[in-house]
């Protein structure tokens, strides 16, 4: 009972994290908070049962100890204490030598003045609610390195994860091209200047969609890996063709088509980056050289149906990318800035929209709530410190991942999930160096679930064919 309740509350936020607008607003990301720790809860009180010596259940489907963990567990608990370390009160004479611009600008702008003690933290309730978002999608990550469905495994999802992507090209391009310009119940025709789907932001939109075409590729290999000896050639292959196949095919391409009216930039780079990965991993692995020929095909007929549609306005987006890199050049400049004056702790984090426009160097109208630059964003916050430790996070996890997917064998349906998995990790980190991506709640939940996914498949324990084989069914 616990595993179905848990599961059913995963699959209602994969589809109401990017329904509801990206889960940006404080009530959406604040359902998906409660989302999580519900499961968690759950959870808890199915391993206490577990536990118990009268339940007639082993409590050995829990490893609570696996060595794989300890230190990616150790850096994740050392960020948050250094976020919780911003947010209590220290005495004025220790945040002066810990952070002299935080002690000046304290007294610059009259903040308590005279107060013996303060943050380190800017705005410490803005901090507060970034740190509840961390500390909710940490805990979700462990929580899924831990859980093990009673009736399957959390490869399962990945078909709802795609056909949710499916579902959001196909109605943010009816939203476009219809000339409806609607975002749900929202009706502001400016919006919707391209393929959004529910998302405010092409950009964002965009960055989900990296994560889910790479997934959805790798589910498509998986499922024809146990097929591939059987087929005599390509022709044999291609009758042999069954319509669950050409399904997914075809909702790949829709979903890459939608990608490409985003008219995000950086987005349609970062996804030609990964269908180039795509086709150099996914190659026949009884030939050592040459590429993935159906990643190729799959590609080639989505650019093809965007062009026969009308690909002119995206492809001139691009003679204006030096307007755009300029603009971005004087944000990141004065980004870098509040960096160098808040080197080791950072300003607080998610505290730049009230920090920047004290460094803005230009004239502009409106707020600026993002950096246009997750990483350099998160450094002014979050400073040297939170961000070497989140760059250590991300090396010993990328390490375990590719050490834990080499090993398995090439036909393996897992090791193609778990290189898609991690090619998605990479496209959208490649696109969060000129956008904001990482900050919105729904690509951050599918970019926790996907590490988890990764790390799961390459850290896991070993599975034969035939069980491999009915997760990939």
């Amino acid at each position: 009972m616990f595993n179905y309740l848990i599961k059913f509350i995963l699959i209602l936020l994969f589809l109401f994290t990017p329904i509801a607008f990206g889960s940006v607003e404080l009530w959406a990301f604040s359902l998906m908070e409660l989302g999580i720790l519900f499961m968690i809860l759950l959870w808890s009180v199915q391993w206490f049962i577990l536990r118990s010596p009268k339940s007639e259940v082993r409590s050995q489907n829990f490893s609570f100890r696996n060595p794989q963990y300890r230190i990616p567990i150790l850096l994740l608990s050392f960020f948050l204490l250094l976020i919780l370390f911003q947010m209590i009160p220290l005495p004025s004479g220790m945040v002066k030598i810990l952070s002299p611009k935080t002690y000046a600008l304290r007294h610059a702008l009259s903040f308590e003045p005279s107060a013996l003690s303060f943050q380190l933290s800017f705005v410490p309730f803005v901090t507060r609610i970034e740190f509840l978002k961390w500390g909710c999608l940490a805990a979700f990550f462990l929580f899924l390195l831990q859980w093990k469905p009673s009736n399957g495994s959390i490869l399962n999802l990945i078909p709802l994860i795609m056909w949710m992507g499916i579902a959001e090209s196909l109605y943010g391009m009816f939203e476009f091209f219809s000339g409806h310009h609607h975002i749900l119940n929202l009706g502001d025709s400016s919006l919707v200047s391209s393929v959004t789907g529910t998302f405010i932001n092409c950009n964002s939109f965009a960055g989900y969609l990296l994560m889910v075409i790479p997934l959805s590729t790798g589910y498509l290999f998986s499922r024809e890996s146990f097929q591939e000896s059987r087929f005599k050639g390509w022709r044999h292959r291609l009758s042999s063709l069954d319509g669950k196949v050409l399904l997914i095919v075809f909702g790949i391409m829709v979903m890459i088509v939608a990608l490409l009216f985003s008219a995000s930039r950086m987005g349609i780079l970062s996804l030609l980056l990964s269908f180039s990965l795509i086709s150099l991993l996914f190659r026949d692995p009884r030939k050592e050289k040459g590429f993935s020929k159906t990643s190729v095909l799959i590609l080639g007929l989505a650019l093809l149906w965007a062009a026969w549609i009308g690909i002119d306005a995206v492809i001139s987006r691009f003679f204006s990318v030096s307007e755009g890199f300029e603009e971005r050049w004087k944000i990141w400049v004065s980004t870098f800035q509040i960096f160098k004056d808040f080197p080791l702790l950072g300003s607080g984090l998610g505290t730049f929209t009230q920090v920047f426009p004290m460094y803005r160097s230009f004239h502009v109208r409106g707020l600026f709530t993002h950096a246009e630059n997750d990483f350099l964003q998160l450094g002014s916050e979050v400073g040297l410190i939170g961000i070497g430790i989140l760059l250590i996070l991300f090396i010993i996890l990328f390490s375990k991942a590719i050490s834990g997917i080499h090993s398995r064998h090439p036909r393996n349906p897992r090791r193609y999930i778990g290189i898609a998995g991690l090619i998605g990790i990479l496209a959208l980190m490649f696109h969060s160096l000129v956008e904001r991506n990482i900050q919105v709640p729904a690509n951050a939940f599918l970019f926790t679930f996907i590490w988890a996914l990764v790390l799961k498949i390459s850290v896991g324990e070993k599975r034969n064919l035939n069980t491999l084989s009915e997760v990939a069914k």
